[in-house]
């Protein structure tokens, strides 16, 4: 099982997460690439540690809104979106070959995340920059997906994810971030949710229901106060739990 959360999401003199802390403990990370969060230096840093870790680099592409953090919807025409996937990852990669690393994967962030889980205009967008920049990048995102469906329809390797420490809807959607209770707080109830996921490929939504999935990797929030020992706590269930740990890509 792949363990992943975004990182590098600081930006000049502003902190976001505790970085040094939480690469120990992931197989994967996704790096902001500057358009939603991150900047030059912090994608520099974010990468060599990164390969010193050896943990594996993703392309984290969010909507060019650092002010809302790529939280906010945006409008996007194709060829906006195409462009700014485009240029992101032209970033990241260049960044990372600079420190002997390189990007493994790609991962779509905040807003555009959630609207390429049914646009499937917006996701059409992304898939399409992702395979002119390299076509066999692999995707990571939500099970069911449009933008995962278009990505395996074009040639690339796809993985599903799970969050264990997201409330999860009787359909299968996340909790929208801005309701109550959609983010879990504490360690012990995550860490038992990632075990079930890992095992037993389930997880229960809010009203009971056992929703049924069969993610390859397990998404954890970086940026939260306490996700240092959350995600501590899942790394140490997983083991104690047989899983091995490596990363999908």
């Amino acid at each position: 099982m792949d363990l992943n959360a975004a990182l590098g999401e600081s930006f000049g003199t502003w902190t976001m997460g505790e970085d040094a802390a939480m690469f120990p403990l992931l197989t994967s990370a996704s790096v902001a690439c500057g358009l939603h969060a991150g900047d030059p230096v912090t994608m520099l840093d974010t990468c060599r540690a990164a390969y010193e870790l050896d943990v594996r680099v993703g392309a984290h592409l969010g909507y060019p809104d650092l002010f809302g953090f790529g939280l906010r919807a945006l409008d996007m025409s194709f060829d906006d979106l195409f462009g700014a996937v485009l240029y992101q990852l032209g970033a990241l990669d260049g960044v990372a070959h600079a420190v002997g690393a390189s990007v493994d994967y790609v991962k779509v962030h905040g807003a555009l995340y959630d609207r390429t889980v049914h646009d499937a205009e917006q996701a059409s967008a992304v898939i399409a920059a992702i395979q002119a920049y390299d076509p066999g990048l692999p995707v990571l995102g939500f099970p069911g997906s449009a933008l995962l469906g278009l990505a395996g329809e074009a040639g690339h390797p796809v993985f599903a994810e799970a969050f264990a420490d997201r409330a999860y809807l009787p359909d299968g959607m996340l909790v929208p971030r801005q309701q109550d209770g959609a983010l879990l707080h504490d360690a012990g109830r995550i860490a038992e949710r990632a075990v079930r996921l890992a095992t037993k490929g389930e997880v229960e939504a809010i009203d009971g229901t056992v929703l049924r999935m069969e993610p390859l990797s397990l998404c954890l929030d970086g940026d939260t106060p306490g996700s240092v020992a959350v995600a501590a706590a899942v790394r140490a269930a997983l083991e104690c739990a047989g899983v091995e740990l490596e990363s999908f890509a």
